[in-house]
């Protein structure tokens, strides 16, 4: 039997040191147990982008997308470079209209998150400083005054495009100082200093808290990290222990590998512990928060993770689990950089080679625009957390009696109870990347609160669960004592409220209430004391919905891509939208649908064959990282294929998007001669937008395809190594071939109500 013992909160709830008196708005406090809005506790949920990596003509449509995502906190960086490449010539308009984009923000219904830098990172050239503050004589991300009069010529630019957006009240609710600074506490007390001189101001200031970081206290709220996998390690690391220990239940927050290579690469000290060494987090009077969990990540060239939907999804789950009270994501929406030379490149002295343009991160919504695989799991735990986040807030985890042995072990289940002591949801994160779990076959689990001891059922757990069941939970004037069937949301209804739940896959959905077990189905709802209950079937978890809107909050069901603010509702793409009618328990079609998506297979025109009998073994290196071909290898060895656009690409309101199914090293779209996206192949499909890439009709529009070497020794994903392999078998010396093209016509977003 695994057992776990609930354990209170060491003493009542201490007030957090933020926000300052002349910082608090929009009702948000903090104590060191939770985040809280207007007195009641709230699970925040931040998802990045970038908008001066996007069009402007998109910021509208992502940022509902995010609400239909169930993001709550845009996120994004400033960065410097891309608005002042030339000191005192700063641009802030089209894309780079900052405060166009605040205005989006706020119109979509979102609040923001502001990540002035002046570091960035973000893989970005010189992690976003210009090059001519990259050439300065001046110690950076240091107190140098002369680094400190450059900084604040720039902060008081910055607040000048922002015209009192950044002010207390108003949709910025935090400012994060600085990324990924290790042992300069005082500098960011001095950067908080001059963002406040310049007149920029939020209720909350963070800072990036990982990798050991000394952070001054009470002047930021720690935000820490975790990622699944990272391209930032070598290409012959394999899975590094600081990815596998996310997928273990822990109280430790921090994460000393990410960006351990730019660290090292700019001289702060290195933090050397490995993911199996849990120590005491600092978390200076703040509550455990993120804002870098991976939900994606991005290709470098010598190393090209791809990960799985519920990878993703695995690690978030395990976040809540360990009791996070902020759930911040990076990235969650991909992007293209706004023109050449602006990607971190082994040349400028960082320690990888990231593409040209391409920034597609394989975030939950793509570079596109279209929704990865990822975005459907999110989206039901960012349900359940709106829904449940006030409880949530009193909850603390507790590990269970018996842990797994190491991070080696893969047969014990991995859960966590989350609870006040009188109730509570037990939350089980049973799966990791690349080497899977063992099923856990008869699960008996006991969890003792303070006055009851709930006994739930044997079961068999299948490698892969994410299940939050409810025990002790009060509804409805009754006592579900236990449920093996996760909580997602919560309505209200003309005669009661009505509990949402979502049946796991390959775990039989049951509940006992007031002592005695109640029969379920799944896709029915069942009377439970003065409410009911609803359970959702497994095969509807991808397509479940959750709006919070101003008219309340609505469970919605459909195959269709949806988008949102407070008062409007659209759908994209094939099949019909239903919402659920809590007064009456049925579920009722809002709108019908569409047709599928037209799609148009493209027939590429090969207009010069690859250099198969010149291409080098590598492009050299940096240390033991491959450096990535320049253009001029491109040009001398990639295939050249034409791709005839057809007229349907560009009727109004197509929305078009080339789907390319390719395999090879490096492809570049080239639009009458100049790159607009590129991609380093790890075995995914690229979907480009045709608006998006500036395409227009009569265009010359090429793919360059670059082979790869079948005796590479690049990092690549197993199904793309195994693909080059059978490459190898055949004969083959090198790999570059594009499978197919197609057009892709999304059409229009309709209105629905």
């Amino acid at each position: 039997m695994a057992r776990v013992t609930h354990r209170g909160w060491p003493q009542p709830p201490v007030p957090a040191a933020q926000p300052a008196p002349g910082d608090a708005a929009r009702g948000i406090t903090v104590t060191d147990r939770a985040v809280l809005r207007g007195g009641v506790g709230v699970v925040p949920v931040s998802g990045e982008l970038h908008y001066s990596r996007l069009p402007r003509a998109r910021w509208g449509e992502r940022l509902r997308q995010l609400r239909a995502a169930g993001i709550t906190l845009a996120s994004t960086y400033v960065f410097w470079n891309h608005h002042e490449p030339v000191r005192g010539q700063a641009r802030f308009d089209d894309h780079l209209d900052v405060a166009a984009f605040i205005d989006e923000v706020e119109a979509a219904g979102l609040e923001l998150v502001l990540r002035i830098g002046p570091w960035s990172h973000g893989e970005a050239r010189n992690g976003g400083f210009p090059d001519w503050v990259q050439a300065a004589p001046v110690q950076h991300r240091s107190d140098d005054p002369a680094y400190l009069a450059l900084v604040a010529e720039w902060f008081r630019t910055l607040a000048r495009a922002l015209d009192g957006r950044a002010t207390p009240g108003g949709p910025i609710v935090g400012i994060q100082l600085e990324n990924e600074l290790y042992d300069r506490p005082e500098h960011l007390v001095t950067l908080k200093r001059l963002a406040r001189e310049a007149g920029m101001s939020a209720p909350l200031w963070t800072a990036t808290a990982w990798g050991g970081a000394q952070l001054p206290d009470g002047e930021v709220f720690p935000l820490f990290s975790g990622y699944a996998d990272g391209f930032w390690v070598d290409p012959e690391d394999g899975w590094h222990p600081s990815f596998r220990a996310h997928f273990f239940p822990s109280h430790e927050w921090d994460d000393p590998g990410v960006g351990a290579d730019v660290r090292e690469a700019q001289g702060f000290a290195a933090d050397d512990r490995n993911g199996d060494v849990e120590t005491t987090t600092d978390l200076h009077g703040f509550p455990p928060a993120t804002c870098e969990l991976g939900s994606g990540m991005a290709t470098a060239y010598h190393r090209r993770p791809v990960l799985a939907a519920r990878d993703i999804a695995a690690l978030a789950h395990g976040k809540i689990g360990s009791g996070s009270a902020w759930q911040g994501y990076f990235m969650y929406v991909g992007g293209t950089n706004p023109a050449p030379d602006l990607q971190e490149t082994i040349a400028t002295g960082y320690p990888n080679d990231l593409p040209e343009f391409g920034y597609d991160f394989h975030a939950p919504i793509g570079q596109s625009g279209d929704l990865h695989d990822s975005a459907a799991p999110l989206r039901v735990q960012h349900a359940f957390l709106a829904a449940f986040g006030d409880r949530l807030a009193d909850m603390t985890s507790t590990l269970p009696d018996a842990s797994p042995a190491g991070l080696d072990d893969r047969t014990t289940l991995r859960w966590t109870l989350r609870s006040d002591g009188d109730r509570g949801i037990v939350v089980i994160s049973h799966h990791q990347p690349y080497e899977p779990v063992s099923d856990v076959a008869g699960a008996r689990l006991r969890v003792a609160l303070d006055d009851a001891v709930i006994a739930l059922p044997a079961v068999d757990i299948p490698a892969g669960t994410l299940a939050r069941w409810p025990v002790a939970w009060p509804f409805a004037g009754a006592r579900i004592d236990w449920a093996t069937a996760s909580l997602v949301t919560e309505l209200t209804g003309a005669h009661g409220p009505v509990l949402g739940m979502l049946a796991d896959a390959g775990i039989p959905p049951r509940l006992s209430v007031d002592g005695r077990e109640v029969a379920l189905r799944p896709g029915e709802a069942h009377d439970v004391g003065d409410g009911r209950v609803l359970v959702l079937a497994a095969g509807d978890a991808d397509r479940i919905w959750v709006r919070e809107g101003a008219d309340g909050r609505t469970l919605l069901r459909s195959d269709a891509e949806l988008r949102w603010d407070d008062t409007a509702l659209a759908a994209r793409g094939a099949g019909r939208v239903e919402a659920y009618d809590p007064d009456a328990g049925v579920w009722r079609v809002i709108d019908a649908g569409p047709p599928a998506a037209r799609e148009v297979p493209l027939s590429p025109v090969l207009l010069a064959e690859a250099g198969l009998g010149a291409l080098p073994a590598d492009y050299g290196f940096g240390g033991v990282r491959h450096r990535a071909p320049d253009d001029d290898a491109v040009d001398d060895l990639a295939a050249i294929h034409r791709l005839d656009l057809p007229a349907a690409a560009f009727d109004d309101h197509a929305d078009a998007v080339l789907d390319i199914d390719w395999a090879g090293d490096v492809a570049q779209l080239r639009v009458d001669g100049h790159i607009v996206d590129d991609r380093f192949w790890d075995g995914e499909r690229w979907s480009i937008s045709v608006g998006d890439a500036g395409i227009r009709p009569g265009d010359d529009v090429v793919l360059h395809v670059l082979p790869l070497r079948t005796d590479t020794t690049i990092g690549l994903p197993a199904a793309a190594r195994a693909r080059l392999a059978t490459e190898d078998a055949a004969g083959g010396s090198a790999l570059g071939v594009v499978d197919t093209v197609t057009l892709r016509v999304r059409g229009p977003w309709r209105a629905i109500g």
